[in-house]
């Protein structure tokens, strides 16, 4: 099949690009951001720039595409508070150019769109179930239930075919180490890793949680096991409908410090933080409604996990 990845020089979107070609599809990749030598090498088509700009747009329509995968936008809780301008811009309006494109122009390409475990807020309960309601406490958060919203109504009014992932923890990396997140990520995950390479004191924040140790409580789902669900969801035998991604397992922020040491065979010293503004104390998935519609299983557990994403921070 033919199928578009935007954000395909990303985290996620570079991984779903990597293994999109491996199923033997034909890979057109958009993004602002120049793609490594492993993406570029990798036998996708690539377009430079904004996904909802004109050269991009005309480049879909000539595509032709059976699918769109939406991994482009803005993701970080954190900076979504500071400047949440950004957060509308580049997740909602962008967004809403490109499905607006897509139905003026009559192309029928299923859209799977990765949005978020932040559409919940602090959650009534764990795991989380996609009946249960939506409130989040956070910019970001608001800009992805924003589009989950649209994708709704637009198949409502215009018989749009999207698959929404709500994500809980993306993280790993490619299992082969040709992509991984860039330098620098605020994920807890790549900051204990990068803290233990470049030999720094890692700052744990918020120890005071109504938690087990204190620290957050999360559900960590493999980038690979992502792109996977990616491909089956391709298959529009899969209902229309929005969708949980993660193992229904969580683990708290100290677990994820021990298992790294466990795995560099390193001590981790630890600096502790305030909480950050807009995180909830607990937040992992119940994606049985996906597993439900689908062949879809997650792989990789957190060992996986964190030897993978260290793999790739020691190329």
């Amino acid at each position: 099949m033919k199928i578009v990845v935007t954000g395909g020089a990303g985290f996620i979107g570079g991984v779903t690009v990597l293994k999109l070609l491996e199923a033997g599809h034909d890979v057109m990749a958009i993004d602002r951001q120049i793609p490594s030598r492993a993406l570029l090498d990798s036998g996708a088509q690539w377009y430079t720039g904004d996904f909802s700009g004109e050269v991009s747009l005309s480049g879909i329509k000539s595509f032709e595409p059976d699918a769109i995968i939406h991994c482009a936008g803005t993701s970080l809780v954190g900076p979504s508070v500071a400047d949440p301008a950004e957060y509308y811009l580049n997740n909602f309006i962008r967004t809403k150019i490109l499905l607006d494109y897509l139905i003026q122009n009559k192309i029928t390409a299923r859209v799977i769109f990765s949005s978020s475990a932040a559409t919940y807020g602090n959650p009534i309960m764990t795991p989380v179930q996609e009946v249960d309601p939506t409130e989040p406490i956070s910019p970001y958060g608001e800009s992805k239930l924003m589009i989950d919203w649209m994708l709704k109504s637009y198949r409502r009014a215009y018989g749009l075919d999207f698959v929404s992932f709500r994500y809980f923890n993306a993280c790993g990396a490619d299992s082969q180490a040709r992509h991984g997140q860039a330098p620098g990520a605020t994920h807890i995950i790549a900051r204990v890793l990068e803290s233990v390479r470049d030999a720094q004191d890692f700052t744990l924040y918020g120890t005071d949680y109504s938690t087990p140790d204190g620290t957050c409580v999360r559900d960590y789902i493999h980038v690979e096991d992502l792109a996977e669900a990616h491909i089956l969801a391709v298959d529009s035998a899969i209902p229309s409908d929005i969708y949980n991604l993660g193992t229904n397992t969580g683990h708290s922020n100290l677990d994820i410090v021990r298992m790294a040491a466990a795995v560099t065979n390193k001590d981790i010293p630890i600096l502790h933080g305030p909480k950050r503004e807009g995180d909830p104390a607990i937040l992992t998935a119940d994606a049985g409604r996906f597993t439900s519609k689908s062949s879809w299983q997650p792989k990789f557990d957190l060992k996986d996990i964190i030897q993978h994403a260290w793999a790739w921070y020691n190329i």
